[in-house]
């Protein structure tokens, strides 16, 4: 597993040189605001993601609180610590010594990178993929001059289409065609399509699902309040 700094984390595969990203499990705690755990507990655990991560030189974590929408927030350098924003579902970065992260718990956390060191995570639920945050994130890259058909992509654990039943206004807001009934959805399907129609030749996608997988990782659908992260780093030299 590397250098990852929390050992029971889900590594992505495929990353150019320089780049760590994973997601964390059940076995790492919940990084989620908003549960009824102790604040003090949750707060441990930030502290100790951030000082696995100082230890790898990587002094910068940007993170935000997530609307399920499309905005992406690119992050130069210039600060250090943890920086919190508000309404920001992704996060890109060509600093190096930078991480960004997602939380999660069905959806997706879609991992991008560029090997000329360029880095994006993202939030990706129904909604998000609805309003084609994939497109906004590859944007943001194709603007520091990484494009889309360069990039690799990975659609790391969430919930799979088996165990995802919506209703048809889910379906037709993500399908984009009016739906009469309800059905499943598999969103990292819709994902994988949009990455693919946009050029991204090197698309993975993990085998793990949320709520198959709850012994593993935490379901919103699956009754839990906690929720797990999606990471990317972007090492120092």
């Amino acid at each position: 597993m590397g250098s990852i700094p929390l050992l029971a984390a889900e590594p992505v595969p495929g990353m150019p040189d320089g780049v760590l990203a994973w997601t964390t499990t059940r076995a790492d705690g919940s990084f989620g605001m908003g549960a009824q755990e102790p604040v003090a507990d949750v707060m441990e655990r930030w502290a100790r993601l951030q000082d696995g991560l100082e230890a790898l030189r990587i002094e910068r974590l940007a993170t935000a609180h997530q609307v399920h929408g499309s905005v992406v927030e690119c992050h130069a350098g210039g600060w250090r610590g943890w920086l919190r924003l508000r309404g920001v579902d992704g996060h890109v970065t060509t600093t190096p010594g930078t991480a960004l992260a997602v939380t999660i718990a069905d959806c997706t956390p879609v991992f991008m990178a560029h090997p000329v060191g360029a880095v994006a995570v993202l939030h990706a639920g129904w909604r998000g993929t609805a309003a084609h945050i994939l497109d906004a994130g590859l944007d943001a890259l194709a603007a520091l001059g990484c494009p889309a058909d360069e990039c690799v992509v990975h659609l790391g654990p969430a919930i799979c289409g088996d165990c995802y039943e919506v209703g048809p206004e889910v379906l037709s807001a993500v399908l984009g065609a009016p739906v009469s009934a309800k059905g499943h959805l598999d969103v990292r399907a819709r994902l994988w399509e949009q990455a693919e129609r946009r050029g991204v030749s090197h698309v993975s996608l993990s085998s793990a699902c949320t709520r198959c997988h709850a012994d593993r990782f935490f379901s919103h659908r699956g009754g839990d309040q906690g929720r797990q992260l999606g990471v990317i780093a972007l090492q120092s030299s």
